[in-house]
């Protein structure tokens, strides 16, 4: 039988940062140092500036300028006093300038939004810090900055979070991934303490949770809904638990089925398939989407690869991806190839980040986020199996 690979040897990789792998498979060190990370989970940047959810050691970093050297220092860290302290909420200081496995990292109209997936809210600073230990501005999902329980401590509403692991824009409307209640919520701009979503995706109402709308899968359902990407034209939301990832063309203005899915044969399953070849159709959990310039993007965490499809699917079924960063070929899906971290292996990729020709990949598993600069055109290659 022959088997197609589709692959693009133009895009490479050409930046690190985080420490490097000592030898072999053994990871780099998680020790927090201005340059050094812990299982990294999210990523954003411009032509200017790089910020990194070091979500292991409970904070984020910010480089002012785009890092010239691997293994480059931070300029800012967030959610620690310095930048050899860890733990949750500041080491025990408190949720108000502390963060609790913080994930989505997103600057959008001159703000940065911050997921603190553990406390149950977004972070909001209304200017970009450009000091260490900068107190937000307040909190999505929370009454307070002093308050971090699910669902605000009550019960489920359209102004409450429980588990929020990603955030993004599409369609001009911010959106955030409700993970733990199993829905995404939007709003035409971005909310303050209080607002309640102007649309829910994925429930019969505010005050539900239930995985996949308490039955099987469904065009309209989610199971673990983790991040969001999108354009003018289209949302896309990484529905982890299914295995699968969504897409609304157009951006919906109301509750109603989506129009793709990748990763599954239909809208009705969501199967796993472990220890066998995946090809270029399939995904294992999914945690990260990015959608840019006519480009998607994901992160098939459980693969340790990176799937890029090179002209944007918006509607159907399960179209195939053209490339795959990370392993050799599409039916691989070792830890780091299972031979030697390098630059070019993948260990848990988590978050992702597009910028024209540039990706950003926190490589979560190796400590480490990863610059690529991407091809232009896929070759196709065959092989004899």
């Amino acid at each position: 039988m022959t088997a197609i690979h589709r692959t693009a040897a133009m895009s490479v990789p050409i930046r690190r940062l985080g420490a490097a792998s000592p030898f072999g498979l053994a990871l780099p060190s998680a020790q927090p140092t201005a340059g050094q990370l812990y299982a990294p989970r999210g990523v954003w940047f411009d032509d200017h500036r790089v910020i990194v959810a070091d979500s292991g050691n409970h904070r984020v970093l910010i480089w002012h300028a785009h890092p010239t050297v691997d293994g480059a220092d931070a300029d800012v860290v967030l959610g620690q006093p310095d930048f050899e302290s860890e733990g949750p909420a500041a080491g025990g200081r408190g949720c108000e300038n502390g963060l609790h496995l913080p994930t989505g990292v997103l600057v959008y109209q001159d703000r940065l939004l911050v997921a603190d997936a553990w406390h149950h809210r977004i972070l909001v600073w209304n200017a970009i810090p450009t000091h260490s230990d900068t107190p937000p501005s307040y909190a999505i999902g929370q009454p307070t900055l002093a308050d971090a329980m699910p669902n605000a401590g009550g019960s489920i509403d359209g102004n409450t979070l429980y588990w929020p692991y990603g955030l993004g824009i599409a369609g001009g409307w911010f959106w955030i991934a409700d993970t733990g209640n199993r829905r995404v919520l939007g709003w035409p701009y971005i909310p303050e303490p209080g607002d309640h979503a102007q649309i829910v995706l994925g429930q019969d109402d505010p005050s539900r949770a239930d995985e996949n709308r308490g039955g099987p899968p469904s065009a309209c359902s989610f199971r673990w809904p983790h991040a969001i990407s999108g354009d003018a034209r289209t949302l896309f939301v990484a529905d982890a638990g299914n295995h699968r990832i969504l897409g609304w063309t157009p951006v919906p203005d109301r509750d109603r089925p989506a129009d793709l899915v990748l990763g599954q044969q239909d809208f009705e399953r969501n199967e796993e398939l472990p220890h066998r070849p995946q090809g270029a159709h399939r995904l294992r959990f999914p945690y990260a989407v990015a959608a840019q310039r006519d480009m998607l993007v994901v992160a098939d965490t459980a693969n340790n690869r990176v799937l890029r499809w090179h002209t944007m699917p918006r509607a159907g079924v399960q179209r195939p991806a053209d490339e795959v960063l990370g392993q050799s070929d599409f039916d691989a899906a070792g830890e780091n190839r299972w031979t030697a971290v390098t630059d070019d292996t993948l260990c848990w990729p988590y978050g992702l980040w597009l910028n024209r020709d540039r990706l950003a990949i926190a490589d979560s598993g190796n400590n480490r986020v990863m610059f690529w600069s991407l091809g232009t055109a896929p070759t196709t290659s065959r092989a004899e199996v």
